[in-house]
């Protein structure tokens, strides 16, 4: 039975259907909504994602980092103010409207291993200490590619403390230039390769979930997915 549980939460991701419109195939909505909150309450989905990205995470030399906006649902807003609000669910307001930012850093077009949520309108440079210090701390990295608008001291340094070297192009007002390794550089394409499958599930491309525990939950799923693809 878990396998058809976990395949209902994978069409649900996959399709952007509502929970009341799960094929009474998966068993009662009800009951599959509420066993998928206990494994999210308990932290299975992502200890799931953790254990299968762990071994390949140990042998990586290189993270790839960057951020895309999602578009919230207007059925995602009214988190109760109990809760924070929607600030503290990962939801505001940016050019593109109500939203939310995922930023992930990932070892491969497959491997996602650090993957946080922020309001839309939040900066990268926040998002990456954020990503960056999620990452496993036992770890053989050797660089971190990310594209210009993470080109900041403040990164620079936090990479060069732990021994990783920064492969970020220099913004254009940078006063002194800065060399980066354009080979290494080519490399980031993972990271977008990376966005392009995961947006592949609908109830990720378009934010349906109050909730950011939700939403992150829904996001570990797909990344589990497309890791034993």
């Amino acid at each position: 039975m878990t396998g058809l549980f976990i395949e209902a939460v994978l069409y649900l991701a996959r399709t952007g259907v509502p929970w009341r419109d799960l094929p009474k195939s998966f068993g009662k909505w009800k009951a599959v909504y509420q066993r998928f909150r206990r494994w999210q309450e308990n932290g299975l989905w992502r200890k799931l994602w953790e254990r299968l990205q762990s071994d390949e995470f140990k042998i990586a030399r290189d993270i790839f980092i960057d951020s895309s906006i999602i578009r919230a649902h207007q059925h995602a807003a009214g988190a109760l103010k109990k809760n924070g609000g929607q600030q503290a669910q990962a939801l505001g307001r940016s050019r593109g409207g109500f939203s939310t930012k995922i930023h992930i850093g990932c070892i491969n077009e497959h491997t996602a291993v650090s993957i946080v949520i922020t309001a839309g309108e939040r900066n990268d440079m926040p998002g990456f200490d954020m990503v960056f210090d999620e990452l496993p701390p036992d770890n053989n990295l050797q660089n971190a590619v990310m594209d210009k608008g993470y080109d900041s001291d403040h990164i620079r340094n936090k990479l060069n403390k732990n021994n990783i070297n920064p492969v970020i192009p220099p913004k254009k007002n940078r006063s002194k230039h800065v060399e980066y390794d354009k080979e290494i550089y080519k490399l980031r394409e993972k990271v977008e390769r990376f966005f392009s499958r995961i947006k592949q599930f609908r109830r990720i491309a378009t934010r349906y979930e109050k909730l950011g525990e939700t939403f992150i939950a829904i996001i570990y799923i797909a990344a589990v997915y497309i890791m034993v693809q």
